[in-house]
């Protein structure tokens, strides 16, 4: 699992950032990549990338500001140029009104789409679920309507403990796949051999959570919950000054982020959704400002790409659920 940040600025284009975008790549999980708003020129980014358009099966749209959704008709095109077919669909989730700016470019531009698209209108709670993952929405607070997102991995078997059973004399074959499923086997010699004692502890599912446009609210905690990376945005930094702008345009500080981080007992927080203010001796500040709060804040620049590792080991009450 991995993220690459396409476009990581506020509002309109910069010499150094691009609007918003984020690839969460999941080739290894679901041979899938999943985004999360696309912003204006977002299939320039990709170009720079070694991203497939049509591995693209899912776009999360966070809200309808042009900075979030301008670059989709186009995106959606290109991904019929490039071969996309009717055994590759790809889903919209959004809020009201998605549907409507999508269906609209499409017609008047008179594009016609070589693949299945489908439109899911968000509503607070879990909008996806299946034996990978599950994603939970719930509203943000911004000038129009605005969702977060909670992205949250199943748990991963553990490794079969072949060494183990190797040491035991125990023949390979159809046996290690009863034990791995966890069943109880009767060997030749009367031996009865219980699968849990033989399979390594399970990898706990990883947890990413994307916070974009929106001011302080409750629910940004309830996303965040123990998230091995929250993705949050910081459009303006930890000054007075820049408080009060933040409040005025209905966005998130740079403080704002670190707090919902600690106070969430999030892994790692990466800031993005920068205002183009922030180059030079002002990005440094926008990070050591709020090391204090939340030591582990990197800022994302366009073109990162960002592992989400695994961990070993998993409770059997897992904390980090919702």
């Amino acid at each position: 699992m991995q993220l690459e940040f396409l476009g990581t600025g506020s509002g309109q284009p910069s010499k150094f950032r691009n609007v918003t975008s984020i690839a969460l790549r999941l080739l290894d999980e679901r041979n899938a990549v999943w985004l999360f708003d696309v912003g204006e020129a977002t299939q320039h980014q990709i170009l720079k990338t070694t991203l497939r358009p049509r591995k693209v099966e899912k776009i999360f749209i966070s809200h309808l500001h042009g900075d979030h959704i301008f670059g989709l008709p186009g995106f959606l095109s290109s991904r019929s140029f490039q071969g996309a077919d009717k055994n590759e669909p790809l889903t919209i989730y959004g809020p009201k009104g998605v549907k409507e700016f999508v269906q609209t470019a499409l017609r008047v531009s008179e594009t016609r789409l070589s693949y299945p698209l489908v439109f899911v209108e968000l509503t607070a709670g879990v909008v996806f679920d299946d034996k990978t993952f599950r994603v939970i929405a719930a509203k943000m607070k911004h000038r129009i309507e605005s969702w977060g997102f909670r992205i949250e991995e199943k748990d991963h078997p553990g490794e079969l403990l072949a060494n183990k059973l190797r040491a035991e004399n125990i023949p390979s074959g159809p046996i290690f796949g009863q034990l791995k499923a966890g069943k109880r086997v009767s060997l030749p010699d009367g031996r009865i051999l219980d699968g849990h004692d033989y399979v390594g502890p399970a990898q706990r599912g990883r947890v990413v959570t994307f916070i974009l446009d929106t001011r302080p609210n409750d629910n940004i905690e309830l996303l965040a919950r123990h998230a091995d990376v929250l993705v949050h945005e910081s459009t303006y930094g930890a000054g007075e000054d820049e408080a009060k702008m933040a409040r005025a345009h209905a966005h998130s500080t740079s403080i704002n982020a670190a707090n919902n981080a600690r106070r969430a007992q999030a892994n790692q927080l990466i800031l993005t959704h920068l205002s183009a203010r922030y180059i030079g001796p002002l990005l440094k500040n926008l990070v050591s400002d709020v090391r204090h709060v939340f030591p582990n804040t990197i800022v994302a620049r366009d073109l990162d790409v960002i592992d989400v590792p695994l961990k070993k080991e998993v409770s059997v009450s897992d904390p980090h659920k919702v």
